[in-house]
């Protein structure tokens, strides 16, 4: 494990956490959300953060 690259060493752990839901705590975060998503996913969600942040301005002013 000592001369493992990074990213081996970074999916191993996530892998584990995946597999041992408990150990982590709080379940998703929105790290998770938006490594799921990929960047196209997480566009068109900060779109959507935006586009309601715009209605809720115009509506209750």
């Amino acid at each position: 494990m000592g001369n493992e690259i990074p990213e081996k060493r970074r999916e191993k752990l996530r892998q584990k956490e995946l597999s041992n839901p408990s150990s982590s705590g709080h379940g998703s975060n929105l790290a998770d959300l938006v490594g799921g998503l990929g960047w196209k996913g997480t566009g068109i969600f900060i779109l959507l953060i935006i586009a309601g942040f715009i209605i809720y301005s115009l509506f209750f002013r």
